[in-house]
């Protein structure tokens, strides 16, 4: 029962969360990119929305200041969390500028980026480790190109139609092919974003390491983020109009986006980080193209074609040959360490070769 119990929380629940994560993620894109068609402002839209969710965060750190487990919240861990802020804020307005001259869909497109990135970045700052000899590796490595490759068959290829609909729809195809000038500002804006994200990842995988409070952390986040946002936002939005929202669309996706959006997508996103590791959550950006394609589909009225069925096909087997990976590797790691303990209790001065090889790590 223990082991299954351990196995839910540590493999079904995260697995769980992130898509359902993706699945809203998608959704508040399209209601911004709503919102912005009856002239809401991005710079605007980031202060309000990651204000509404520090402030539904706001009771966060009474409570974890009241545990015993936690370390005291230094000076360290508050300069990185405006690091975390800083990377963020300027991810998050690069990323709703993007969306605000391309569209939902081309942000789940070049989302596909993040994996590749972010396998670079923790390579680079050794929180994931190849070697090639080892099947785990080589899936990690495999899998990664075959999920973004997959994300870029479903938004190039269109093939022959597979299902119609009588009313005339606007398919991601057709979105791709419209709007060239601002398709391509688009891209180069959300591409900064998607450089970026990767980058918040580490940053944010190494304040979990010092402090795993994922409520609190991500309450200063929100906070240091809107701070930011209303500086760059007062120089590039002066006109006092522009901060008034109204009882319309803008402010719904103010509080959605500020709820499930920078509060619980956030927090989740910084609890799975904790648990699985940067690459884990990375490898659920090229879902949200195949999201897309679905929720279209079943919502909107789009056009089902060959590729999208295809693309979605090879991202699945992407994305299950990284799982796989990196269930393998969770399982030799944790092998070694029950063979390690098991050696400890039967010999106990290996206990401390084992303390003296954690304190040098």
């Amino acid at each position: 029962m223990a082991s299954g119990s351990q196995y839910c929380t540590r493999d079904v629940l995260p697995l769980t969360a992130m898509v359902t994560m993706e699945c809203t993620n998608v959704g508040l894109n399209t209601l911004y990119k709503a919102a912005t068609l009856i002239g809401m402002s991005p710079h605007v839209f980031v202060v309000y929305s990651y204000g509404v969710a520090a402030l539904v965060l706001l009771p966060s750190p009474f409570f974890s200041h009241r545990s015993g487990v936690l370390p005291p919240l230094n000076f360290s861990i508050l300069c990185k969390i405006g690091l975390l802020g800083l990377i963020g804020c300027t991810s998050q307005i690069m990323g709703f500028t993007g969306i605000n001259y391309g569209s939902p869909t081309l942000a789940s497109a070049i989302s596909n980026l993040v994996p590749a990135f972010t396998f670079i970045f923790a390579l680079i700052f050794r929180m994931e480790k190849v070697a090639l000899r080892s099947s785990s590796s080589r899936a990690k490595v495999l899998g990664t190109v075959i999920s973004i490759s997959g994300a870029f068959v479903v938004t190039f290829y269109k093939g022959p139609t597979l299902i119609s609909t009588p009313s005339p729809s606007i398919s991601l195809h057709n979105r791709l092919s419209s709007s060239q000038s601002g398709w391509v500002l688009g891209s180069f804006f959300l591409t900064t974003e998607y450089i970026l994200v990767p980058l918040w990842y580490i940053v944010q995988a190494q304040i979990m390491k010092e402090y795993p409070a994922e409520f609190t952390v991500v309450f200063f986040y929100n906070l240091c983020v809107s701070i930011l946002a209303a500086i760059v936002g007062l120089i590039s939005e002066p006109d006092s109009s522009a901060w008034k929202i109204r009882l319309d669309l803008a402010l719904v996706s103010i509080l959605c986006s500020g709820i499930f959006g920078s509060g619980l997508n956030n927090t989740v996103h910084t609890w799975a980080i904790r648990l699985k590791g940067p690459l884990y959550v990375s490898m659920f950006k090229p879902l949200s193209i195949a999201i897309a394609v679905a929720t279209g589909v079943m919502f909107l009225g789009d056009t089902l074609y060959l590729g999208s069925v295809i693309g979605a096909t090879i991202i699945s087997v992407g994305f299950y040959t990284v799982m796989w990976g990196k269930a393998k590797e969770e399982l030799v790691e944790d092998n070694e360490t029950s063979t390690l303990e098991e050696s400890t209790q039967k010999y106990p001065l290996l206990q401390s070769y084992k303390n003296e090889d954690m304190e040098s790590r």
